[in-house]
């Protein structure tokens, strides 16, 4: 049942709202968190398991030093502190794909605690408080299988226990308050320069369509002036940058109308449903006590030594804001440009297009452009459209050889979209490639010109602009396979 919502405008009048963001990242290790079963994305079912991660008697876990770096890596990114003794917990609660029936991660003792980040809206700074950021593994994958996709109305569910055990880090904000209207649009920034600040680290690959970045949008609202937070929803596994924006405005739209009409939120989570842009209620939302939480015996504890976190804060990327200020002065772009770009999310698609041989404003131009509206079209990222940094490059340089035109290169992009093979290999099957035969292209124009009486007298009486009529005449008859300026020079000769 679609829930009420009330007016955006009205929900600022009356509340003010506070965000908190929960990311989950999957690191890139090789192995599990607690075993060495690889972590391969897309293997056959239940192939990369082990007594340890099956959680079967007798198994003994043991940490992942890389995940370990990893954490403390991205806690010094997020200006955190690094924890000189810590250790991990059980985190009790039957759960499917917990094979275990507990999840080893940490609770009051985490790696990483008390940072901040600043991320950047329409021009106005915004503060995220860190709270903590701790590791844990995942859960397996549980597939439900029946008409509605979900547990509920589901025939059966089948169960992969590959990703039960991958090293997982666990970024929790402190509440964002102050946000007031933007509050959707700063939680899809925090998300998007979260994002770039992992991929810089080379911690992970963030694929948000796969899963390695999950985000879940803790809101409340509280009326205007309230000396304390409302009544939150946790809004589970939204894995889009749209979406952290979608579903920060439809909750803060529901909560508005639940309050306006005298009614009380339930603390809960929620389910995004990305097909239609709503959230439905999930299960009443635990407190930490619920989870009977208790150290766990099974692994000691975790002291990286002071040296060690100074070796690793030296070896730190350049921080995502310092690096936004270069390659903006590097690139050209204006103030707008850059931060279009970076809103888009594009930022590293258009480093990684530059870096394999595009313009600055020509990669801006593919990735805001043409490939801006077929990832709106599809609702979705535009790093999981599919299209790699280094196809748009080739694209545009078969633009510049004066083999393709842009009219082409979007057929090019239909190519790769639909998985055809490279640029090269789309202009040849299908055929795309500018002709270049000075004797089509003359005859071309003479029968433009023929068909055309009444232009081609206005050109031959100056009327130099008429020409368009009679180039678009041409490239009409050659399907767009000709160079519109080339077509422009042979009209203008021909008539004097």
């Amino acid at each position: 049942m679609t829930a009420t919502l009330l007016s955006y405008d009205d929900v600022l009048a009356q509340f003010d709202p506070a965000l908190g963001l929960e990311v989950h990242v999957e690191l890139n290790t090789a192995t599990k968190m607690f075993c060495g079963c690889p972590t391969v994305f897309g293997a056959e079912p239940n192939t990369q398991t082990c007594p340890t991660c099956l959680g079967l008697p007798g198994s003994m876990p043991v940490v992942n030093a890389k995940a370990v770096e990893s954490a403390i890596r991205i806690g010094l990114a997020l200006n955190c502190q690094i924890a000189e003794w810590c250790r991990f917990a059980r985190k009790n609660y039957f759960y499917p794909d917990m094979p275990k029936n507990f999840q080893t991660s940490q609770y009051d003792e985490p790696i990483a605690f008390d940072g901040y980040t600043e991320v950047e809206v329409d021009g106005e700074l915004y503060r995220v408080g860190i709270e903590r950021a701790h590791m844990e593994e995942d859960t397996g994958k549980s597939t439900h299988i029946g008409t509605t996709g979900r547990i509920h109305g589901a025939d059966y569910s089948l169960v992969d226990y590959n990703r039960a055990g991958i090293p997982l880090i666990e970024i929790v904000t402190k509440p964002v308050l102050g946000t007031g209207a933007k509050a959707p649009e700063v939680a899809r920034a925090y998300v998007a320069q979260l994002r770039e600040l992992l991929l810089g680290l080379g911690v992970s690959d963030v694929r948000m369509e796969q899963g390695s970045l999950r985000c879940d949008v803790n809101l409340s609202l509280a009326p205007k002036g309230a000396d304390r937070l409302g009544i939150r929803t946790e809004t589970k596994n939204v894995n889009s940058l749209r979406s952290v924006e979608r579903a920060t405005r439809y909750e803060m739209q529901r909560h508005a109308a639940v309050l306006a009409e005298g009614g009380k939120v339930l603390q809960e989570t929620r389910h995004w449903h990305e097909d239609t842009g709503i959230t439905t209620s999930g299960r009443e939302k635990s407190d930490a006590e619920d989870y009977r939480y208790f150290p766990e015996p099974d692994l000691v504890p975790v002291a990286p030594s002071r040296d060690w976190v100074e070796q690793l804060r030296a070896e730190l990327p350049e921080p995502p804001h310092e690096k936004r200020a270069r390659l903006q002065a590097e690139w050209g772009f204006s103030d707008l440009e850059m931060r279009d770009t970076a809103g888009a999310g594009a930022l590293g698609l258009v480093a990684e297009t530059i870096a394999a041989g595009a313009s600055p404003q020509t990669a801006r131009k593919w990735w805001l452009g043409e490939l801006a509206r077929r990832a709106n079209e599809s609702e979705i990222d535009l790093g999981s459209l599919g299209v790699a940094p280094a196809d748009v490059a080739r694209v545009q340089s078969l633009v510049d050889e004066g083999t393709l035109n842009d009219k082409l290169a979007r057929q090019v992009f239909d190519g790769l979209l639909d998985g055809e093979g490279t640029p090269d290999e789309i202009v040849a099957a299908r055929g795309l490639a500018i002709v270049s035969d000075e004797g089509a292209l003359s005859a071309a124009v003479d029968h433009a010109i023929a068909a055309h009486p009444d232009v081609a007298d206005k050109i031959r009486d100056g009327k130099v602009a008429a020409a368009g009529a009679l180039i678009g005449a041409v490239m009409k008859e050659m399907r767009g396979q000709a160079d519109a300026n080339r077509v422009r020079e042979l009209i203008l000769e021909k008539l004097g």
